[in-house]
């Protein structure tokens, strides 16, 4: 199932508070998707990474006042208010031993913890690898995922796309991948180092601009692996030997358009950067010239980085002139 779509059903599941386990390979962005649920609904997210976790962590016994009775004294992270509005992201947890599997099932079956009531407010939602990941992956306990509905994460370019224009991850990265959209996700257990879309972000996009170009290679490699670190080191130095913006905004109608693709989609993620209400119509000007496809391509990563764009005059015009392209 593709990121939108797990993120809307576990929205829908929200009123019914249904325990919901995502998996799918890792660095596909399980974590992410149910941090960004919590945000959109407005409620409390609360993150608890299970293989770092000890059975004590979900309580310990204690004395009661000054009997000789012991009672159960909840961690701090457990809701408790009758009033709390959560989701309790249960993370990796079939990396977890058995033990705290058994206390999972509980919660998720009986919504108490030691004979403290879950609030009504409060929806679980569980991440999980895949075993054949080789990813420290243990069987899910039958009777814990008797308790909960799992779904499969499909790691979908648009998809990632979307979410990294929306987190300013570096156009450079956004626009590569676009051109090579078999890397975005190409895990394999053998391998040392796989590109993710976890590793792209965090490995390679948040160190652009850190280092310096001779050393992007190597921190690269040490990322997403050897043969993609190779290609996007490529890739960025046509990036860094594109047509200047300026010159282009300058001639729209007349400035050289480039026929190598890879150079394409570099100037189409170039451009659409770039824009704004200012410039958008000489922006479009020039992706009118372009092959159609990056023409599509710079106008989409322009309005979803800015949405106000959608609604300018020189949008309006693209998109009527080429809804044939577009539907």
């Amino acid at each position: 199932m593709r990121a939108e779509l797990v993120a809307q059903t576990i929205t829908d599941l929200w009123s019914i508070k249904r325990p919901v386990c995502i998996t799918g390979a890792p660095g596909g962005g399980k974590t992410s998707i149910a941090k960004q649920v919590a945000e959109s609904l407005g409620v409390q997210y609360i993150h608890k990474h299970m293989p770092s976790m000890l059975v004590e962590d979900f309580g310990i016994l204690f004395p009661k006042d000054d009997s000789d009775m012991l009672t159960y004294k909840l961690p701090e992270w457990f809701p408790t208010d009758p009033e709390a509005q959560a989701i309790l992201c249960f993370d990796d947890r079939n990396q977890a031993g058995p033990d705290l599997q058994k206390v999972m099932a509980n919660i998720q079956e009986e919504r108490e913890l030691h004979g403290h009531k879950l609030p009504d407010g409060v929806m679980i939602v569980s991440t999980g690898n895949r075993v054949e990941d080789r990813a420290g992956a243990n069987r899910v306990l039958s009777h814990l995922a008797d308790r909960e509905t799992e779904i499969e994460l499909d790691t979908m370019l648009d998809d990632w796309c979307k979410w990294a224009i929306g987190e300013g991850v570096a156009p450079q990265v956004i626009s590569f991948l676009r051109f090579r959209a078999d890397l975005l996700h190409d895990f394999d257990p053998q391998r040392p180092k796989n590109p993710t879309p976890r590793s792209w972000v965090k490995g390679v996009a948040s160190i652009l601009g850190v280092v310096p170009p001779e050393a992007e290679y190597e921190c690269f490699k040490g990322a997403v692996g050897e043969g993609p670190a190779a290609e996007f080191v490529g890739y960025m130095k046509i990036w860094r030997k594109l047509p200047n913006v300026d010159n282009i905004l300058l001639h729209p109608d007349t400035h050289e358009v480039p026929t190598d693709p890879a150079t394409l989609y570099a100037l189409s993620g170039s451009l659409a950067e770039r824009a704004n209400n200012g410039n958008f119509g000489k922006i479009i000007t020039y992706f009118n010239r372009m092959p159609p496809e990056f023409g599509v391509l710079g106008v989409s990563y322009a309005t979803r980085k800015d949405e106000e764009l959608a609604s300018t005059q020189a949008f309006t015009e693209w998109a009527v002139a080429n809804q044939d392209v577009l539907f």
